[in-house]
C-alpha cells in the first residue's frame, strides 16, 4: 500500500487547516505557505495528493505553478465568491481533480482524498511494471519480444568491427539502432556521424563524402575534410544508402575494400580507421537485380544484417511509447490534457501505424496541443475511434445514456456539478459515465 502523503499549500489565511485535520487522519501533511515553498517540496519529494487553499489573489502564478506541477492530484479549495470568477472556474478546470469551497464539508474532503489516492496509486502502479535497468533500453523504448531481440542483436554486432547493413521501414528506428551499436562498441568515445544519402545534393556528393584539396575546383579555398575523414576512429552512419548515386557507390566500396579515400584533386590517399553502418527502407537486393545498386557493394555492406521491426509488431509497445512521447512534449501541450482516455488507447492499438513511430510522435504531438478535454479521445489523435457492435437492448441502454448525458451536459454548459444534479447523480459518477461513454468534455 502506498503510503498517504500530501502537500498542502496554504495561500489564504483561514482556519481551513483544522477541518484538513479532520479530514486527513492516516495522512502525513507537509504544509507551506507560498508556492515557492511548494515547488521545493516538490522536488525533494513526489507528492501523489495535493490541497491547495486560495483567495482571490495570485491566480494567474498558481495556474503557472499547477501546469508545471501536473503530475499532483490537485484539490482546490476556495471560499464561494471566488468560484464565480471566470479566472478561478478555468483553474479548476484545468489543474484539479476536485475542488471545495469553504466552510469545507469534512466527511466528503475524506472522501475525495481517497478518491484521489486511489486514482494517483493507480498510475503509480501501471507506471511500475517490471521492465529493464536504467540505460539497457539503449534508447530503444519498449518491452515487447521484437524490441528485446533487437537489442540481443545490437549487443551481439557492437563489439564486431565489421559492416552492419540495417533494413527497416521509414520511420521505425534505423537510425536510433545505428546510435546503439556504436554506443555499445568499442569506437563508443569515437565521433558518430550520420549522413542521409539521399539530401546530399549529386554535384557536391563527391567533396561531402571524400573532402577536397584546396584549388579543387572553383571556390575550394582550402583543404576540407570529407564526412568519412571527420568520423575518423568512430563509426559513420548511412542512411537510406540506395539513394547513393552509381558513381559515388563504386567509390565507396573501393574506401570498404582498401580502407582508404581520396580527396577530390588530391594525389595521395589517406587512411581512415572508420566503421560503416548503413541502413535502408528498400529491399536493395531488388535494387540490385534492377541495376540501381551495386551487388559488389552490397554484400561489402551485408555482412551483419539487422531488421529494425515495424510498430504494428510492437502492439505490447504502443501505450509505453505514448507515454514516454506525452512525458517527452510535455511542455508542449493543453493545460487540461493529463493523459489518454481508454478509448484512445484502444484506437491507438487498433491502429496500423503506416509510419511507425514518427508517425505516433505526430500524432500525439498533435492530440496534446489539439484535445479539448482532460483526456486525450481518438478525434484528437485523428483515429477514428473503433467502436464495437451492441446489437439488443444493451445497443439502446448505452445510446439513451448517451444521449441523456450529452444533452444534459450541453443544457448546462458543460457545468459538470449542474449536469450531474439534473441526472440525479453524484459528479464522480457522471465523470465514469462520461468516461465509459466516450463523450469529449
Amino acid at each position: 500500500m502506498l503510503a498517504k502523503q500530501l502537500l498542502y499549500i496554504d495561500l489564504g489565511g483561514s482556519d481551513f487547516l483544522r477541518d484538513l485535520d479532520m479530514a486527513c487522519k492516516g495522512w502525513q501533511v507537509h504544509v507551506v505557505k507560498s508556492l515557492a515553498a511548494a515547488a521545493r517540496a516538490l522536488r525533494s519529494r513526489a507528492y501523489m495528493v495535493g490541497v491547495l487553499m486560495s483567495s482571490l489573489d495570485g491566480l494567474e502564478q498558481i495556474d503557472s505553478f499547477l501546469q508545471q506541477h501536473w503530475a499532483t492530484h490537485w484539490i482546490g479549495v476556495f471560499p464561494p465568491r471566488i468560484l464565480q470568477t471566470p479566472a478561478c472556474r478555468r483553474l479548476v478546470r484545468d489543474h484539479c481533480y476536485d475542488y471545495h469551497t469553504l466552510p469545507v464539508d469534512t466527511l466528503r474532503l475524506q472522501h475525495t482524498l481517497g478518491h484521489a489516492h486511489g486514482w494517483a496509486s493507480l498510475g503509480i502502479m501501471a507506471d511500475s511494471a517490471p521492465s529493464e535497468a536504467p540505460q539497457s533500453d539503449m534508447g530503444l523504448k519498449g518491452e515487447g519480444e521484437a524490441v528485446g531481440r533487437l537489442r540481443r542483436q545490437i549487443r551481439k554486432v557492437a563489439g564486431a568491427s565489421a559492416p552492419v547493413l540495417i533494413w527497416g521501414e521509414s520511420g521505425s528506428g534505423k537510425e536510433l539502432t545505428a546510435q546503439a551499436i556504436h554506443a555499445y562498441s568499442p569506437r563508443a568515445q569515437g565521433p558518430f556521424v550520420p549522413i542521409n544519402c539521399g539530401a546530399i545534393p549529386p554535384g557536391l556528393a563527391q567533396s561531402e563524402l571524400f573532402g577536397h584539396e584546396r584549388g579543387a575546383f572553383t571556390g575550394a579555398a582550402r583543404d576540407k575534410p570529407g564526412l568519412i575523414e571527420s568520423a575518423a576512429g568512430g563509426t559513420i552512419f548511412l542512411d537510406e544508402i540506395g539513394d547513393l548515386p552509381l558513381p559515388l557507390q563504386t567509390n565507396l566500396l573501393r574506401f570498404l575494400q582498401e580502407k582508404t579515400i581520396h580527396r577530390v584533386g588530391a594525389t595521395r590517399s589517406i587512411a581512415v580507421d572508420v566503421r560503416v553502418i548503413a541502413a535502408s527502407h528498400v529491399n536493395l537486393l531488388r535494387a540490385v537485380q534492377q541495376g540501381s545498386f551495386r551487388e559488389d557493394l552490397y554484400y561489402r555492406l551485408n555482412v551483419l544484417a539487422l531488421d529494425v521491426p515495424p510498430l504494428r509488431e510492437r502492439k505490447e509497445d504502443l501505450m509505453l511509447l505514448a507515454h514516454h512521447f506525452f512525458s517527452a512534449y510535455m511542455t508542449e501541450r493543453a493545460p487540461l490534457v493529463k493523459g489518454f482516455s481508454s478509448a484512445a488507447t484502444q484506437a491507438i492499438v487498433e491502429h496500423g501505424w503506416p509510419g511507425n513511430v514518427r508517425e505516433l510522435i505526430n500524432r500525439v504531438r498533435r492530440a496534446m496541443v489539439m484535445a479539448e478535454g482532460r483526456l486525450i479521445v481518438p478525434h484528437d489523435l485523428g483515429l477514428a475511434p473503433q467502436h464495437r457492435t451492441v446489437d439488443g437492448l444493451d445497443g439502446l441502454r448505452l445510446r439513451a445514456d448517451r444521449e441523456a448525458v450529452q444533452a444534459s451536459l450541453a443544457k448546462s454548459g458543460q457545468n459538470i456539478s449542474q449536469a450531474a444534479r439534473e441526472l440525479g447523480v453524484s459528479r464522480m459518477t457522471l465523470y465514469r459515465l462520461i468516461k465509459k461513454l466516450d463523450i469529449a468534455v
